[in-house]
C-alpha cells in the first residue's frame, strides 16, 4: 500500500493541503489534531503506531524525508513546510495566511 491510501481525510476549509503524521497514544498528537478540528481545516493524517509493520517502515521512510528524527506530530502543510510539535500559534497562523 502507498502512504496516501494509509491516510484518512477529515473534511473542512481548505487550507492547503494538510497531512498530520500521529501516533494514537500521542497526546500532543491528540492535541494538533483537535486543533485542527477546531479550526475546521481539512486535512489528512495517519496513526503510524497502527500500521502493520512494512507499512510502518514506509511511512516513517516519509516522515523521514522531513522529519529526520521522526518524531510526533509532524504537521506537512502544501508539501513545503513541516511543523515538528504542538506548536499552537505557529499551526494558527499558517491556517490564517491560507484563508
Amino acid at each position: 500500500m502507498s502512504v496516501k491510501e494509509h491516510m484518512k481525510h477529515v473534511k473542512g476549509k481548505k487550507n492547503g493541503g494538510i497531512t498530520l503524521y500521529a501516533l494514537s497514544t500521542c497526546g500532543w498528537c491528540k492535541k494538533t489534531k483537535g486543533l485542527l478540528n477546531d479550526l475546521q481545516a481539512d486535512y489528512h493524517y495517519v496513526d503510524v503506531d497502527l500500521l502493520a509493520d512494512d507499512d510502518r517502515a514506509e511511512v516513517v521512510t516519509e516522515i523521514s524525508k522531513w522529519n529526520p528524527e521522526c518524531t510526533f506530530p509532524t504537521l506537512i502543510v502544501d508539501n513545503s513546510r513541516c511543523i515538528v510539535g504542538f506548536k499552537e500559534q505557529e499551526i494558527r497562523g499558517l491556517l490564517k495566511d491560507a484563508e
